[in-house]
């Protein structure tokens, strides 16, 4: 196998436990230590640009956000990868019909028509508050959304999705769901930014936890499952490391002379 170049990193269930919301002074250490040795490190992750952790001493290379749809470095915009306006509006109409209220995501901010337990819950895990958008319809018919949340259990996945054309479900909780152009995701955005940086996917390691992980895990030389990962994904993973909550990434990396003690 090729010399590791660039890692890329889910951020909750993965770098960061969801149960201690933090995340752990070894897994800090980690990232600090790849950098280090010159790994490019970069959060992938279903959040928005503006909820990217800063991690003390810690500065990611490249942020794929919106689960890849908007990707960026410090040089720039990598990947712009918005739904398309007429799905947008069947998506709403959609939601509307199962009584789902739902948050549009922009490029600067989270616009929600309201808020129910789950979605509640959803933003929740990012350390927010739903904000009902007093001009939602108008965020909905002249922004660029690169991702839309919504409270959603499996069962209704068919029904939001009825009549749209070019999106699809990224999931990795049973009670939420995030939906993502057609051809988005983050195995298409670590394919763009490995394109950016000029590396090769036999070059690079990906860690996850979750069912949207699954094509960023297939898109690397070496895709690592948590521990706690859902079963889809592990049956998918090179490899398997130890749960968030006992720093498996932190024992994986030192045990494959990624980083030493």
């Amino acid at each position: 196998m090729k010399e590791i170049k660039i890692v890329f990193f889910d951020i909750d269930g993965t770098l960061i436990d969801m149960n201690k919301k933090r995340i752990s002074e070894k897994m800090r250490e980690t990232l600090v230590k790849l950098k280090e040795k010159g790994i490019r490190i970069c959060a992938a992750t279903g959040r928005s640009p503006m909820q990217v952790p800063q991690f003390p001493g810690v500065s990611f290379d490249a942020c794929l956000t919106y689960n890849g749809s908007y990707s960026f470095d410090w040089q720039g915009v990598i990947v712009s990868n918005s739904l398309k306006r007429e799905d947008v509006c069947t998506i709403i109409r959609n939601a509307d019909r199962l009584g789902r209220p739902l948050s549009l995501a922009t490029k600067n901010r989270l616009a929600a028509n309201g808020a129910d337990a789950d979605l509640k819950e959803y933003y929740w895990f990012s350390g927010l508050e739903v904000e009902v958008a007093e001009d939602f319809d108008a965020v909905a018919e002249k922004d660029e959304i690169y991702q839309i949340m919504v409270g959603c259990c499996p069962d209704e996945y068919a029904p939001i999705l009825k009549d749209v054309k070019a999106a699809k479900i990224a999931a990795w909780w049973d009670r939420a769901v995030d939906i993502i152009p057609l051809k988005g995701g983050k195995g298409m955005a670590v394919e763009k930014v490995l394109a950016h940086y000029h590396l090769s996917r036999e070059e690079a390691m990906a860690f996850g936890d979750g069912n949207n992980d699954i094509e960023m895990l297939k898109a690397v030389g070496r895709g690592v499952a948590m521990e706690n990962g859902s079963p889809e994904l592990k049956a998918i993973a090179d490899d398997i490391c130890g749960h968030v909550a006992d720093d498996g990434i932190y024992f994986y990396c030192k045990s494959n002379g990624l980083i030493e003690s």
